[in-house]
């Protein structure tokens, strides 16, 4: 392996993980290491101090660009927008501000976020880098990057999920939502929800989904009732955190995420875009959103 793919490979999932919190898409984050890879490549080695700095400036820049075209085709996106659902291994929920970071809670909170205002916040406050760094990164003075990442901070603070589930408090509520969906128990499916839990549906015009919040835990049971009989649950993890891959008619129809505040389920996350379930790697072809999620 020649140095310039040696570095980058080492750097690769720091560089991932940086693109698809600023862009909430895995696809999208791909092709901006692409040509963060077809930069690098024409880079001069030995006029590099920093090269794990280097690249992350560079991936950075390409993911702002990015991010300002996603955000005119969000625009016009039907129905709530979600992130694209990210298969993740069982050790990032053991690192605690990863997994909040890339949780579906969470990267909803980033979208309220300006481009800039969203790559310093990721930059300063998840992967710790310095403000001369991120400056270098954004293209603003560290003076800059600081009041950024201080306006940013206390965006995120007023708007952000407790997120006060240990990973083993979630899968035990996870489990129980999961029991009560399959047996058909209403009433321990309401247990588990919290009084105002929401449900958002991301079909993308694409798929069957719902226009708009399913807000409240009668109304949210009552759609879920409806797949007791028609789908089959299995449990993976999800952008950091225990998940639901919903089948129906042995096809996998939806990823369904959860957010848990005391015990309870207060958020739920139906992603039934096809186009956003690609990377998943399903082994059935995905097909529709469940009817029973409009």
């Amino acid at each position: 392996m020649d140095p310039a793919t040696e570095v980058f490979v080492t750097h690769r999932n720091l560089l991932f993980t940086v693109a698809y919190e600023m862009l909430g898409s895995a696809a999208d984050a791909e092709d901006v290491l692409q040509e963060t890879w077809l930069r690098w490549a024409r880079v001069d080695l030995g006029t590099v101090r920093d090269r794990r700095a280097f690249l992350v400036r560079i991936t950075t820049r390409e993911a702002l660009t990015r991010l300002r075209t996603l955000r005119r085709r969000k625009e016009s996106y039907v129905g709530p927008w979600l992130p694209e659902p990210l298969l993740t291994a069982p050790d990032v929920a053991e690192d605690v501000e990863l997994a909040d970071s890339v949780s579906m809670a969470m990267m909803l909170v980033l979208e309220t976020l300006a481009p800039v205002e969203r790559a310093v916040f990721v930059l300063r406050e998840v992967f710790d880098l310095g403000y001369d760094e991120i400056a270098d990164a954004v293209d603003k003075t560290p003076a800059a990057v600081r009041q950024i990442a201080h306006r940013a901070r206390n965006h995120v603070a007023a708007r952000r999920p407790r997120g006060d589930a240990s990973p083993a408090k979630a899968r035990d509520a996870l489990d129980a939502f999961q029991r009560a969906v399959q047996t058909g128990d209403m009433q321990g499916l309401l247990d588990v929800l919290a009084p105002n839990v929401v449900l958002l549906t991301d079909g993308g015009g694409v798929a069957r989904a719902a226009m708009a919040p399913v807000v409240g835990a009668d109304q949210v049971t009552l759609v879920l009732g409806r797949l007791v009989t028609a789908a089959s649950l299995r449990t993976v993890q999800v952008n950091g955190n225990p998940a639901l891959i919903v089948r129906l008619e042995g096809e996998a129809d939806s990823v369904l995420t959860v957010r848990i505040d005391d015990g309870l389920v207060t958020g739920l996350y139906a992603v039934c875009n096809p186009e956003k379930l690609a990377r998943i790697g399903l082994e059935t072809t995905v097909s529709r959103c469940p009817e029973e999620l409009r």
